[in-house]
């Protein structure tokens, strides 16, 4: 019975509509506007303290302001979009970044950039834990990290595009007109997201057998959980500390990789464009290949425990020559042993994001995906404390970089000692 039970579903993936992989595109684009958003503060870092006199501790505290707001719209809108939904609430966190990012453009202090940075960071907060909502949705679990590695991607991608085109804008119209021109194009996506997003068992354009294949999984039960039950659960803490170890690495690369190539290696606002758009090409295809790898480890009959934490393993391996990066003289060479270590965060990431939608029940995956983003802003500003102080003092990325190089394994085996079968999490309907 389980063979002919298997077999229809294969059959049910064949002739299905696949109006999904729409779903993960708009999601794609979401997290490409979102990463273009956050970057253009670490793109713009020498511009605008050549404009406005700053130190490394002033970007510093700017970044930590973003942080703090990301923090907490991370766990408020985890439990948002737990009750609104992915559709709503998607939309609000986008026209509250979008707005956030266009106001950027009227500063004038340290103080405006903060309070900029702190409403972008209470926005920004909502995009991760709406996607991963709808991708557990839309996705069958075999697919979904898969899913997830796919519009994980777009972080690498805006982080290619923004340094690619922003010195464009800036150059000709300045870099006030920068951050309006971005946030107004970015508003189609609103309107592409309203149009066409609708859950799959209500949507007109997905078929019976794409239905079949997306609830091919075993239902959970529950409509509604409590938060207090949530954050009762290891699983939940095997996540969050997951988080807090590796979110600060991605957001060290993020704002302090463009100041640390300039300096090291002597390039200005257009020259550390190409370098930048080497590293993140590279983690565009980690974020894929990190997905598609566990995905394809379950597909040839692994456990969800083994094919995430192998995959996982790997990942944190790949990243530990970044100790060794400052003392490399070639600029290609740091570009591709940088590239590496982004490569290997997101395939990690993309597993990490998935644990929530393979161990907890549909309705408390944001809130889960939400306590996880708070614990990875508050390591982050932690780490750009750190990084200000450090580089305010000595000048160096060396002791940065060896934090960088062993976070992965420290979160991996927080990962294993928390949850060590990644069992399914039983909860109660409120």
């Amino acid at each position: 019975m389980s063979d002919i039970y298997g077999s229809a579903i294969e059959n049910a993936a064949v002739t299905a509509s696949r109006y999904r992989w729409k779903i993960v595109a708009l999601l794609f684009a979401a997290t490409v506007i979102n990463y273009i958003d956050r970057q253009m503060i670490g793109v713009l870092k020498p511009t605008l303290a050549a404009d406005l006199g700053w130190t490394e501790s002033d970007f510093a505290n700017v970044i930590i302001f973003f942080q703090l707001a990301y923090a907490i719209g991370y766990l408020g809108f985890g439990r948002v979009i737990d009750m609104l939904g992915a559709r709503l609430g998607y939309a609000v966190a986008f026209i509250i970044w979008q707005l956030a990012h266009i106001a950027h453009g009227a500063a004038f202090s340290v103080g405006h950039f903060a309070a900029a940075r702190f409403a972008l960071g209470i926005g920004e907060a909502g995009n991760f834990p709406a996607a991963i909502k709808a991708v557990t949705e839309w996705f069958p679990a075999r697919e979904r990290a898969f899913a997830i590695g796919i519009f994980n991607a777009g972080a690498n991608i805006g982080a290619v595009i923004t340094p690619l085109v922003v010195p464009i804008i800036v150059l000709h119209y300045g870099w006030r007109a920068a951050f309006v021109i971005t946030g107004v194009v970015a508003f189609v996506w609103l309107i592409a997201w309203l149009a066409m997003y609708r859950a799959p068992g209500a949507h007109p354009k997905v078929n019976a057998a794409e239905r079949a294949w997306i609830e091919q999984d075993p239902a959970d039960g529950s409509t509604k959980i409590r938060w207090a039950q949530v954050i009762r659960k290891r699983e939940t803490w095997a996540y969050a500390i997951g988080k807090f170890f590796i979110d600060p690495i991605w957001w060290f690369f993020l704002f302090w990789l463009p100041s640390y190539l300039g300096t090291r290696y002597g390039l200005d606002l257009v020259s550390f464009g190409p370098p930048l758009a080497a590293i993140y090409l590279l983690s565009d295809v980690g974020s894929v290949a990190g997905g598609w790898s566990s995905s394809r480890l379950m597909a040839a009959g692994y456990s969800v425990n083994v094919a995430r934490k192998i995959t996982m393993l790997i990942c944190a391996l790949a990243v530990l020559p970044i100790f060794i990066v400052q003392s490399v003289d070639n600029l290609w060479l740091a570009v591709l042993v940088i590239g590496l270590a982004t490569a290997a965060h997101q395939a990690f990431s993309a597993n990490l994001y998935t644990l929530p939608s393979d161990i907890f029940p549909r309705a408390a995956v944001a809130s889960v995906i939400g306590i996880g983003g708070t614990a990875g802003a508050v390591g982050g500003m932690m780490m750009s404390k750190f990084a200000g102080f450090i580089l305010d003092g000595t000048g160096s990325y060396a002791s940065l970089f060896a934090l960088a190089g062993g976070a992965y394994l420290a979160a991996l085996l927080a990962v294993h000692m928390l949850s060590p079968r990644l069992a399914r999490v039983e909860m109660a309907a409120a």
